[in-house]
């Protein structure tokens, strides 16, 4: 369809429209929004512009009045359609640069009290909307940053090598030369930190309204993700003190429910996931394994009864609910297999991570390697925000100089690998002193291969090691917060010599066993109920 504001468009598209923006701007009812969103738009997408664009915001802004804030989160949800269905070449990602900068630019100006109010006197878009902005716009901001460090490649590796590269290429380089500043990552972040300021504070003589609220939690939700793609692990973590805050202000009411931030994003499981896994991610480099393993642990049990019952199946992005399971399983064989995990992730759970990746951490036991692979599986798709010089791309030697992008993903498989290299020592360690309750220094060093003045200090770094934060569970305790404890299912002191050892008191809980036998009577009576007895 074309794009021209004098295309006729069809009605089904100008009732959209008009109802979209009446539901946004004047009756700001969930009601009215949730089957436009959710339904509307995906039903029209797929019969009118599959494989296409959208009209453009100048084509329907009569059916809107020409509101400049609406226009704009028009323009962004065309625009991500577009982005679905095409591959974007290098003028679509800038464009899309400058529809989320008029977007968060109009936003803030209305949050502050300077929209233009003969459109409407406030803004309502459902929880889902505002998520799905917000992760769009870090997923932009991240295959913006992977096609420029590999055009920079392509064109780098080309002068080396005395060849000329493809003449997309060439103007593709050119148009991120001249575009240096788009997607810029602290410009990335200033709207994010905005976006959180605006919909979080509490005082004031307005009441911050529930679409900025929302815009807000989500946007820490986007903040946390960004910054464990950028490497930060405790600036991921505590992106998300909003979403755990507690206290007065910071419930959100929508018609007659009220709810805690925590809650509101739970409610949005798109949101929920990125949540789970990333904080899953930053907790494993923090060497925070506990609180790795519940959260990934929880998030993975809730997909599976979400799987089994074809709940999940009818969410948007159902497809990729599959593969980030998958992804995290990954990790927690990972975590299960380095951290005493007894009583930290559901039995079902385990016993998929068993199920998936059991063959290869026999592999990583028998002394092969493994970890490496299943990181590079199950981890993000790192990335660099810096702007290599582009200059440097045609001269010889210029792969080398502009390689930062490519090396931000390899440096973080190294650093983890760094650190499961000392934990699989002492993992054998540990699988020595749990066969005794004293052993002396000595023979201990030995079947370690090391000598006592080389093993003395591998038993204090194994203390060290699993000395880590641990959540609490207190009400309103951030991310990042916790008390400090032992993930160790062993204690050890050494007296003369002698190591001795005292399992930890193991707590022996009988609910499992129950919930897993009351599971699979259900399971036995669903075939027996399913069995035709008709002659």
């Amino acid at each position: 369809m074309s794009t021209d504001p004098d295309a006729c468009l069809p009605g089904p598209l100008k009732d959209f429209v008009f109802d979209l923006h009446d539901s946004a701007r004047r009756s700001m009812l969930p009601a009215e929004q949730v089957p436009l969103y959710n339904g509307t738009f995906r039903e029209l997408s797929s019969k009118y512009f599959a494989t296409g664009p959208w009209p453009s915001p100048k084509a329907i802004s009569d059916e809107c009045g020409g509101d400049p804030l609406f226009l704009a989160l028009y323009r962004e949800l065309t625009h991500r359609h577009l982005h679905s269905v095409t591959r974007p070449q290098v003028q679509d990602r800038i464009d899309g640069w400058h529809v989320y900068r008029n977007l968060f630019d109009l936003i803030l100006a209305e949050a502050n009290g300077e929209g233009d109010r003969q459109h409407g006197d406030g803004l309502f878009i459902l929880p889902e909307w505002a998520f799905d902005i917000l992760h769009e716009f870090v997923y932009q901001f991240q295959g913006f940053c992977q096609f420029r460090t590999g055009t920079y490649a392509h064109v780098a590796k080309s002068a080396d090598g005395g060849k000329q590269p493809p003449s997309h290429v060439t103007e593709s380089l050119e148009a991120l030369s001249k575009n240096r500043d788009a997607w810029a990552v602290e410009t990335v972040l200033f709207y994010l930190h905005r976006l959180i300021a605006v919909g979080t504070q509490t005082e004031g003589p307005k009441k911050v309204s529930v679409a900025f609220r929302y815009l807000a939690l989500f946007a820490s939700v986007s903040l946390s993700r960004l910054e464990c793609l950028l490497g930060d692990y405790r600036a991921s973590l505590a992106a998300l003190n909003p979403v755990f805050a507690t206290g007065p202000g910071t419930s959100i009411e929508l018609g007659e429910e009220t709810k805690t931030p925590e809650e509101a994003v739970t409610a949005v499981f798109q949101a929920r996931l990125s949540l789970a896994y990333h904080c899953g991610v930053s907790y494993l480099m923090l060497r925070r394994y506990k609180d790795a393993a519940k959260m990934l642990g929880n998030i993975c049990a809730f997909m599976q009864r979400g799987f089994k019952t074809g709940q999940l199946r009818k969410l948007a992005g159902s497809d990729q609910f599959s593969k980030l399971y998958d992804r995290m399983t990954a990790l927690l064989a990972i975590i299960t297999h380095v951290c005493p995990t007894e009583g930290l992730i559901d039995d079902g759970v385990a016993r998929a991570v068993r199920d998936k990746h059991g063959h290869q951490l026999s592999k990583i036991e028998a002394g092969e390697e493994g970890y490496e692979d299943l990181f590079i599986f199950a981890c993000p798709k790192f990335v660099s925000p810096a702007v290599p010089d582009y200059g440097q791309a045609t001269s010889p030697g210029g792969f080398s100089a502009g390689s930062s992008g490519q090396d931000a993903h390899k440096f973080q498989v190294k650093q983890f690998m760094n650190e499961m290299s000392v934990q699989q020592t002492l993992r054998k360690l540990r699988s020595y002193m749990k066969l005794y309750t004293s052993i002396g220094v000595g023979k201990l060093a030995a079947f370690n291969d090391m000598g006592e003045d080389e093993f003395l200090p591998l038993l204090l770094c194994y203390k060290h090691k699993f000395i880590q934060l641990e959540q609490s569970g207190d009400a309103g305790e951030g991310a990042l917060e916790g008390k400090l404890g032992t993930a160790l299912d062993l204690h050890y002191y050494i007296s003369d010599d002698m190591v001795h050892v005292d399992e930890a008191e193991k707590q022996r809980r009988f609910e499992n066993y129950f919930m897993a036998q009351i599971v699979q009577n259900n399971e036995i009576l669903k075939d027996v109920e399913a069995i035709s007895t008709e002659g």
